[in-house]
């Protein structure tokens, strides 16, 4: 058995399998180009033609774009009217976005601790932190596998609140074989350049109420009555009026011309990423120092992530060290995700301990998200679980190999 290269001792070279990159095509850059040329680069009819495109895909009435999933979740509250001192339920298992577009609305986040499993938010631990202060329930699909959301349905329409949906994790997921997108009342993706679809930076709203999806559209460019291709076209009027002191969200026609043949080959992308994740379940299958995702009979993952945990009790390093050495093997990772919670700010603002959400605790104490992307060859798949196994064979417990160090 050979030993791991020296934590920290090897330096990343050409052989460095990052965590990530995005597939970008010909197609992708031609069509940049082509709007650059075309002297329409903000807002306007590409833009349009991706809203368009997307909403098709999805099943979804409606589709807004906006420059970021953050936005898409800020606005989705602020349509919905939270204020001030309202609360809204999610998961402390998630990127600091998710909380803290609540926080700029002078909302209160509360939080409830996750599944053993799949690491979404416990649909049975929701109704127990609801109060009459209770305005929405915010469900993360996380790495990519759906939410439970029947439960979680039933529980906002007993108590009259509203589901708007963290996908930043789940285009191409499939909840009971119904998109991701159509469920709740907003739905909100993320193009960021990690996300299974990218338009390096971006998001989208996706709904079928139509109330909410005009007043989406409107606050996302300064709450006022006519966006700047109708104003400035030869469709447009120089007039419009502000209705509402809006925000500077608005999605660019240099972002949709990344997004329009993305999503063209969306499915293509999300073949590959299923077929790496299969070969790394069947690879780790035999090694139960490793943990490998479940996927629930209701769910069509995205992978967005593939998330593995150690069996720490199995071996003698700690998570930490793991990255390390396989950084040292020349494999990128990443933690998704430090519990909101354990943050300073978090602590500090709402009291929070260690300890208050354990489950959340002890998964982010022990997972490791592996690469996991279309431009992964076969052979860079088989590099990563030949690192992961070679530290794991050397440090497992008991092995006559780690028993000499």
């Amino acid at each position: 058995m050979s030993k791991p290269a020296i934590i920290g001792g090897n330096p990343v070279n050409d052989n460095f399998i990052a965590f990530h990159k995005p597939l970008i095509k010909s197609e992708e850059i031609n069509e940049v180009i082509d709007t650059l040329r075309s002297g329409w680069i903000t807002t306007g009819p590409k833009t349009f033609k991706f809203e368009e495109m997307f909403k098709n895909y999805i099943h979804s009435k409606h589709a807004i774009a906006l420059n970021s999933g953050t936005a898409a979740l800020h606005l989705s509250l602020v349509a919905a009217g939270i204020n001030k001192n309202d609360e809204v339920i999610t998961s402390p298992f998630t990127f600091t976005a998710t909380s803290e577009v609540i926080i700029h609305q002078g909302g209160i986040p509360r939080f409830v601790d996750i599944e053993e499993d799949t690491y979404n938010i416990d649909p049975l631990r929701i109704e127990e932190k609801i109060t009459n202060k209770t305005k929405a329930i915010m469900p993360v699909h996380y790495g990519g596998h759906p939410c439970d959301m029947d439960p979680i349905l039933e529980i906002a329409d007993e108590y009259d609140i509203l589901i708007i949906e963290d996908a930043a994790h789940a285009m191409g997921t499939n909840y009971k074989l119904k998109k991701v997108g159509c469920i709740g009342d907003t739905t909100c993706f993320s193009f960021y350049a990690t996300k299974n679809l990218t338009t390096a930076e971006g998001g989208m709203v996706t709904t079928d109420n139509d109330d909410l999806a005009e007043k989406i559209r409107m606050l996302g460019l300064h709450g006022i009555t006519r966006d700047a291709w109708k104003r400035y076209s030869s469709q447009g009027s120089w007039y419009y009026e502000v209705l509402y002191p809006g925000f500077k969200y608005n999605h660019t026609d240099l972002q949709a011309s990344i997004g329009i043949h993305q999503l063209k080959r969306f499915d293509d992308m999300q073949l590959r990423r299923r077929k790496i994740a299969e070969i790394y379940n069947n690879a780790f299958e035999d090694t139960p120092e490793i943990i490998t995702p479940v996927v629930k009979e209701y769910a069509e993952h995205a992978w967005h992530l593939y998330p593995i945990l150690l069996n720490t009790e199995l071996l003698t390093i700690s998570r930490d060290k793991f990255i390390e050495a396989l950084k040292a093997e020349n494999v990128g990772t990443s933690v998704h995700f430090i519990p909101l919670h354990l943050h300073p700010y978090y602590k500090e603002a709402y009291g929070f301990n260690r300890g208050d959400f354990p489950i959340a605790e002890s998964v982010y104490n022990r997972e490791i998200s592996l690469p996991i992307y279309p431009l992964m060859t076969d052979e860079d798949v088989q590099n990563v679980i030949s690192a992961v196994k070679k530290i794991v064979n050397y440090y497992r417990c008991n092995s006559n190999e780690n028993s000499n160090k």
